[in-house]
């Protein structure tokens, strides 16, 4: 487990994006699953900036959304059009490199990986509550693949989703487990500010408990966690 931490945002946006675009750069087939939210902001812009100015083949770089909340009426769910919006469109990949997870394919989604030759590199934020992609206290098992939670209009984890969209979430989401994520051959982690502080000591620091998800993520052998000052203010390594 590698552990960085930045002084501010900025310089942990700039680590992580050339984490990202050095795997890009790769001369072969290149998984990428990356994660929408906040955190990666900053990481998306200087990405868009240094793609739009260098010269490379990017025909091999395949993207994996990792979870997603699909939206009544729309083609596409929670994740993808966020990660449409923040990344891919101001990129200009083709479609086809572009592998939805839904509701319909989740279930063989793990063979397709598989297939394909494995993730090369899983991008992700840590929420408040522990969790990573969708993988929910009280929802997801550490022996889980990808798989679906069902939901119904008015229950809690129904309201928890509807603090992401203002449009309608239709049942039931979908995520990768953390066995999926483990099988990948890298891990980039990253928190950033004052809120994600306790939660960052539990996740780097405290057991590895199911009621952390997160927690989980550092047995993988390559990982990498960047965080800036204050979301580790309270690590005591």
């Amino acid at each position: 487990m590698k552990k960085i931490i930045t002084k501010d945002y900025a310089t942990m946006s700039e680590l992580a994006a050339a984490i990202v675009l050095e795997k890009m750069m790769l001369p072969k087939r290149v998984n990428l699953s990356l994660t929408a939210g906040n955190t990666p902001v900053g990481m998306y812009e200087i990405l868009i900036d240094k793609l739009q100015k260098m010269d490379f083949d990017r025909s091999t770089v395949h993207y994996y959304n990792f979870d997603e909340i699909p939206l009544v009426g729309e083609r596409y769910g929670v994740t993808m059009s966020a990660l449409n919006t923040a990344f891919y469109d101001q990129v200009h990949i083709d479609h086809g490199n572009l592998h939805e997870l839904t509701a319909e394919n989740n279930q063989a989604y793990d063979q397709k990986i598989l297939q394909d030759g494995g993730l090369d590199l899983v991008v992700m934020g840590v929420g408040s509550d522990g969790h990573f992609c969708a993988n929910m206290p009280g929802y997801t098992s550490f022996d889980r693949e990808t798989f679906a939670v069902s939901f119904e209009k008015g229950d809690g984890l129904y309201t928890a989703i509807t603090h992401l969209t203002d449009k309608e979430p239709a049942s039931p989401y979908v995520t990768f487990g953390p066995r999926t994520i483990l099988a990948s051959k890298q891990l980039l982690v990253f928190a950033n500010g004052k809120s994600k502080a306790e939660i960052m000591k539990k996740v780097l620091e405290g057991p590895i408990t199911e009621e952390v998800p997160a927690s989980i993520l550092r047995t993988h052998p390559n990982i990498t966690f960047i965080l800036d000052e204050e979301a580790a203010a309270l690590l005591e390594n």
